[in-house]
């Protein structure tokens, strides 16, 4: 199975520097013109199938790529939503005490829990076929982990940039390969 992930395009929330985690999400402007980049970027690829968190910052991320991949099915799924960051979501970076909130904020092997059903469904329903998800930062760091098997602290390397598109080709003997990680080269020229 061919994996393309994407991350979802800028967020007001992203711009103001604050932890959204399982809160819907607005796309910025800036972020609504990514999304409409990475859709035309991946408007000639083929795409099977669509699987997308279910909150609408992904949601409308994955609805703009299909725009070009008009008959693919999407499905949306509580497994892709960002980290649940518990009593901080809402909060700006400067209102938060990360060492203090650790243990409200879903923890790294839960999110890989949630990543790897996704993955297995998906590859299980499409083992021949390319299949984009489109999900969040911290999902998305979780998914590569697993595929890739990295730890926690390696995972944290994976950057996740607005509409970073990472191709890998998953392989039933798991010696699975990384074709591209976190590209945003159809950004280039955005401020």
């Amino acid at each position: 199975m061919k994996l393309i992930i994407v991350r979802h395009g800028e967020t007001i929330g992203n711009f103001k520097k604050i932890a959204e985690g399982h809160l819907p999400g607005k796309l910025s402007k800036k972020g609504i013109s990514q999304t409409k980049k990475v859709a035309l970027r991946l408007k000639d690829e083929k795409i099977d199938y669509i699987y997308s968190s279910d909150l609408k910052r992904a949601a409308d991320t994955a609805k703009a790529i299909a725009v070009y991949h008009k008959k693919v099915p999407i499905k949306f799924v509580e497994e892709l939503r960002e980290v649940n960051l518990g009593g901080i979501t809402g909060k700006s970076d400067e209102e938060i005490d990360w060492k203090k909130s650790k243990k409200e904020i879903e923890t790294f092997a839960s999110r890989k829990k949630r990543a790897t059903k996704i993955l297995k469904e998906a590859y299980k329903n499409h083992p021949k076929k390319t299949v984009l998800f489109v999900g969040h930062s911290f999902i998305n760091k979780a998914l590569i982990s697993f595929i890739l098997n990295l730890s926690k602290k390696e995972s944290e390397l994976c950057k996740q940039s607005n509409t970073g598109i990472t191709i890998i080709d998953i392989k039933e003997n798991k010696n699975h390969k990384l074709v591209l990680m976190n590209c945003a080269k159809h950004l280039e020229g955005m401020e």
